[in-house]
């Protein structure tokens, strides 16, 4: 049963469009005088969507207080307009966060479970499920309080996947979307939860009016899922919605409760890049500077650039052990390239994450003394988070190296085209989300095969000049054709259209 605040609060409030995400446009710190200043996010989404909720009157997101000074600025009455943050218990979050989104629902949708020895689901993940289901509560009953009559919610990634269902239960007029950010695991991978859980994921994503993804393949993989059996939902495909995707009539698995909605949209949204904002932001004087001292520090040497944080799926390692097979099998390129490798240390509370960063300083550090010379480091690895040094790299890419095992988008593939000066090479593999849209002028390799990674590395650096300048041209326009903005903006239509 809804609360009574939840049940009569609709009448109060005015906002038409609501966005539910975990992390929120801006964060508070505290000052040395004990004021607290707001700083405003990056990325390209949370900019997108920045962009796109400023056209909308009476706009609302909804996120959660990740920091000391986000709970404080909750505490003392302290928010911005159009943001309303939440003052989740922080041991909930934990649970909830790191214990299942992080450690499980990531995991299963990215296949990345070391099966001899994980996952585990014992008596202290069903107490992390029900903190994941508790904060999932609170962004629902948030929604519920703040939404107007027949307002649209545009819930946000594999951290809310329960927000739909438990949402239609509390606000049955509203309507409802939800998109993952991920790829959505393979039947398989998703059949390893636990029945009750999985039935209860497949609720909750159910509970929308439309669900997104970034690709086909992630979609489909979402339909296969929702076959799981007829008492847990059913989902028959029907003829496209003209919106990218495909309309399902869709029975809501069984969960906490009953779920009067019967139909869900399966529709696919492919993410790009704000290419005019994108040049902007490379463009500034602190690129400038960090563009100059990496040319000092490469000189006439080609460039392979990745971007990436390190993240187990983006596929750090054998990205690395490709570069020194291709050092290894094709001499001619000693002295003659470098490696500029950003990976920004990720999830460090997270004892498998800090592993993965310490294997990946280790290999670029065995690569520079197995080659290097006193006038030529071939890997420069950075493991800080530096956009501004990003940004440089991308302006400076020959090659741009992407090879993740599964990702839902990696807009970096379609980041350095936009903005590589000379034109770059992209080396993409099979996993990435991107490889559907951009495999065409791409040098396509399997994420696993180590040889045929350092062979289209030696590819991409022999590529003529003509050549590479004319992919990334039609690269770039692939990576811009759904900017953020339009990405947000098209799903909203969908949705008044439901």
């Amino acid at each position: 049963m809804a609360s009574e605040a939840s049940q009569t609060s609709h009448a109060l409030h005015s906002s038409q469009v609501l966005v539910a995400a975990n992390r929120g446009p801006l964060s508070y710190a505290h000052g040395a005088d004990g004021t607290l200043t707001a700083r405003r996010g990056g990325g390209g989404l949370v900019s997108g969507l920045s962009a796109a909720l400023d056209g909308q009157p009476d706009a609302l997101w909804i996120c959660a207080a990740l920091s000391e000074g986000d709970r404080e600025a909750v505490r003392r009455g302290v928010a911005e307009p159009g943001v309303r943050m939440l003052d989740i218990d922080p041991a909930v979050y934990d649970a909830a966060y790191n214990g299942i989104a992080n450690s499980v629902l990531w995991f299963t949708h990215h296949h990345l479970y070391d099966i001899p020895r994980t996952p585990v689901f014992d008596a202290e993940f069903r107490r992390q499920w029900e903190a994941y289901t508790a904060y999932n509560r609170a962004f629902a009953e948030a929604l519920a309080e703040e939404a107007a009559e027949g307002a649209c919610v545009l819930v946000q990634d594999y951290h809310l996947a329960l927000v739909p269902g438990q949402l239609r239960e509390l606000r049955p007029d509203l309507r409802i979307a939800h998109f993952t950010h991920t790829p959505w695991a393979s039947r398989d991978f998703l059949d390893v939860l636990p029945g009750d859980i999985r039935g209860e994921l497949l609720w909750g994503m159910l509970g929308a009016d439309l669900v997104g993804f970034h690709t086909r393949a992630w979609a489909d993989a979402f339909m296969a899922g929702a076959h799981l059996d007829d008492e847990r939902g059913t989902a028959e495909p029907r003829m496209p919605t003209g919106t990218g995707g495909e309309r399902y009539v869709a029975k809501a698995p069984r969960g906490p409760g009953a779920v009067r909605h019967l139909r869900t949209d399966v529709a696919v949204y492919p993410l790009g890049v704000d290419g005019d904002e994108l040049r902007r932001l490379a463009h500034r004087p602190e690129v400038d500077d960090r563009l100059a001292a990496l040319r000092a520090e490469v000189g006439d040497r080609r460039t392979i650039v990745r971007v990436d944080r390190t993240e187990l799926s983006k596929n750090i390692v054998r990205g690395l052990l490709a570069y020194r097979e291709l050092l290894t099998v094709r001499p001619q390129w000693r002295g003659r390239v470098v490696h500029l490798a950003s990976a920004y240390p990720s999830r460090q509370d997270l004892e498998v994450y800090r592993s993965y960063t310490a294997a990946v300083r280790e290999l670029a550090g065995r690569i520079n003394e197995e080659f290097g010379t006193e006038d030529w480091q071939p890997v420069l690895l950075s493991v800080q988070d530096d956009f501004a040094r990003s940004l440089a790299a991308y302006r400076m890419a020959d090659v741009a190296l992407v090879n993740p095992v599964r990702d839902g988008m990696n807009l970096v593939a379609k980041e350095i085209p936009v903005l590589s000066e000379a034109g770059c090479a992209l080396v993409l593999s099979t996993g990435a989300g991107a490889y559907g849209e951009l495999r065409e002028d791409a040098l396509t390799v399997n994420p696993f095969d180590v040889t045929e990674t350092a062979e289209a590395l030696h590819a991409a650096l022999s590529m003529p000049a003509a050549e590479r300048l004319d992919r990334t041209k039609r690269l770039a326009t692939a990576a811009t054709a759904l900017p953020p903005s339009h990405w947000f903006a098209s799903q909203l239509t969908a949705l008044r259209a439901h």
